[in-house]
Formats: structure tokens, C-alpha cells, sequence
């Protein structure tokens, strides 16, 4: 009898065509879902019957309670190589294998930009105005040449973020809790001697850092305050490094000229979630590593992980 396997949170329906799954076709049944699970209970009614799950980036944790209820789980498969919302304690003590994946920063460096430039320019005012015959010209774009792009983590994606930057003719500066002025020069970007310095002098502050107990909430109502009223708010890393609360209330008030924003502390986000209406913002649902590029390395090494486990010699194993 083949094993089961389920791919979750397929909202796009395009997983059984982003890779080619023939190398496991006579082993295993692959079932796609495009619905997201909201609790445990329904996830864990949902995955009963299957033996492998692959999941995409963080969207679904895995904590020691549901891999518990999962008595026919063997193999998590999760995109990318890093992965905070899987118990790999748990997964080893009930005898199931992760594995990652291979995953670019070139899609979420696109998306930043698309939201930066996006709020500079108001394109999504200007382009329904035009589509709905408003105003011929409603606005004036804020220029980037010339203006202080403020990056927090100078990483893989923080770093091409910078390079951007200076193409565009900003200066850019950096900070994070590990980051030295030779690394900064190195990326080509100025050194902050501390975030509230960046906050405070930046016209643009753009967010790609890890989330960790270090930068979870590193920007509250204090550090929010400390940014210009002109200036503008990017994060495509993670909802809980900016604390929600006080993001809307700057942008309610007018505080800052407005943010753009890829990620939320509850997703799918809920259709009377106040980030939906809330003013200043441009926001998108969690687009960042969404392309046709990136999708073909995940699910292709899915499917390399799936036949490298029933072969009996799992690759690109987490946790260990």
C-alpha cells in the first residue's frame, strides 16, 4: 500500500506543478491542500491518516503536542533550512525525520523593494485613482536619491537590500545586535552604533532580522516614536519583531508617513484583522519568498527528500 503524503497550505494550488514528482509517484499519494488549519485540533484531524507532510517555511508549527497526536508521521519536510516552529526533540523521541530545503533571498529583496518603492511613490493611490477616475496626479513622491535607508540586519537578504540601495543613490546605513563597522563597510553600508541612532536618522527603515528572544518586539512604541514623521517602515522578516499594536497607533496617528508590510502575528490574517484597514500601510500576504523560482527549489527538494527517506538515506536532515 503507497504512504500518504500531504502538502499543506498550498493556497496557490500550484505545488503538484512547481516540481516533478514522478521520481516518487509509485510509492506515495500526494494530497494538496489549500485551506490553512486555524487550530491544532484541526490540523491534527487533517493529517491523521498521513505519513509524510511538506510544509512551507514557518506557516504551520509542529510543537511536541501535535507531532504526539501523529502516531502514522514519519517525515516532515519544511522549505528553507531554518525552521523555529518544529519541535526537533519531539519529532526525534516519535521517530520522525525533517528535512529542509534549498530557498533564495532574491525574492524577499525583490518584494522590499516593490513595498519601498510602492509607498515612495503611492503607487496603490495613484493607480486606482486612475482606474476609478479620481484625481489626475494625487500625490508627491518621495524621493530615494539622496535619502538615508536604514537597514536592521545586514545578513543574506539585508545586505543585497543595501546593495539596492546605493544603486538607487541612498545612503545607507545598519545595525543589529552582532553587526561590526568592517562587516558594515564590507556590505557597503555606514555603521549605527544602536538602533535608536537608526531609527532616528533614517528616512526609510528596512526590517531583515532573525526572529530570536532578542529581537522579538525590538520595535515598540518607544523605538517607533524615535522615527521621523516623513519617514517609512518596511518589514518582510517577521510580524513579532515590530510590535503590532504600536505600529498601527503611529500609523493611525500619522507618527510616520506610512509602512509596508509582508508579514503578521496571525496568517492567513483575518477578514476583520485591523491591519486590513488600517491607514498609511501597503501591505501584502506574506509574498516574500513567493515565486516561481523559489517554489521549484522547494518542492523539487521535497521530492528529493521524500525519495532520498524511502531509499533510507534522508538528505538536508534538521534538527540534528
Amino acid at each position: 500500500m503507497k504512504l500518504r503524503c500531504a502538502v499543506l497550505d498550498d493556497y496557490q494550488s500550484v505545488a503538484a506543478t512547481a516540481a516533478d514528482w514522478s521520481p516518487v509517484a509509485d510509492d506515495i499519494d500526494v494530497v494538496s491542500f489549500a485551506e490553512h488549519c486555524a487550530t491544532e485540533d484541526e490540523l491534527a484531524a487533517r493529517l491523521a491518516e498521513f505519513d509524510m507532510v511538506v510544509t512551507l517555511r514557518e506557516r504551520v508549527p509542529f510543537p511536541a503536542a501535535l507531532i504526539g497526536r501523529l502516531p502514522r508521521l514519519r517525515l516532515i519536510v519544511a522549505s528553507g533550512m531554518r525552521n523555529t516552529s518544529i519541535d526537533y526533540a519531539a519529532a526525534e523521541r516519535h521517530g520522525v525525520t525533517v528535512c529542509g530545503t534549498a530557498s533564495t533571498a532574491t525574492p524577499p529583496v525583490e518584494l522590499t523593494w516593490a513595498l519601498l518603492l510602492g509607498l515612495a511613490r503611492s503607487i496603490v493611490t495613484e493607480a486606482n485613482c486612475l482606474r476609478e477616475g479620481g484625481p489626475w496626479q494625487s500625490t508627491v513622491g518621495t524621493d530615494l536619491h539622496g535619502r538615508r535607508l536604514g537597514i536592521l540586519g545586514l545578513g543574506k537578504i539585508g545586505s543585497r537590500v543595501a546593495a539596492v540601495g546605493r544603486a538607487f543613490g541612498m545612503d545607507v546605513m545598519a545595525w543589529s545586535h552582532n553587526l561590526t563597522p568592517e562587516r558594515a563597510e564590507e556590505a557597503g553600508a555606514g555603521f549605527a552604533a544602536s538602533k535608536e541612532e537608526l531609527l532616528e536618522t533614517s528616512d526609510f527603515v528596512s526590517v531583515h532580522l532573525v526572529l530570536s528572544e532578542r529581537t522579538r518586539g525590538l520595535l515598540g512604541a518607544r523605538e517607533l516614536g524615535l522615527m521621523r514623521p516623513g519617514s517609512f517602515l518596511v518589514n518582510t522578516s517577521r510580524a513579532a519583531i515590530v510590535d503590532q499594536e504600536a505600529l498601527l497607533d503611529v500609523l493611525h496617528r500619522g507618527a510616520i508617513a506610512g509602512a509596508g508590510v509582508d508579514v503578521f502575528d496571525t496568517e492567513p490574517l483575518p477578514a476583520d484583522h485591523p491591519m486590513r484597514s488600517a491607514p498609511r500601510l501597503l501591505a501584502t500576504p506574506h509574498l516574500g519568498y513567493v515565486s516561481q523560482a523559489n517554489y521549484a527549489a522547494y518542492y523539487g527538494d521535497a521530492v528529493e527528500n521524500i525519495r532520498a527517506y524511502l531509499d533510507g538515506e534522508p538528505v538536508r536532515r534538521l534538527g540534528r
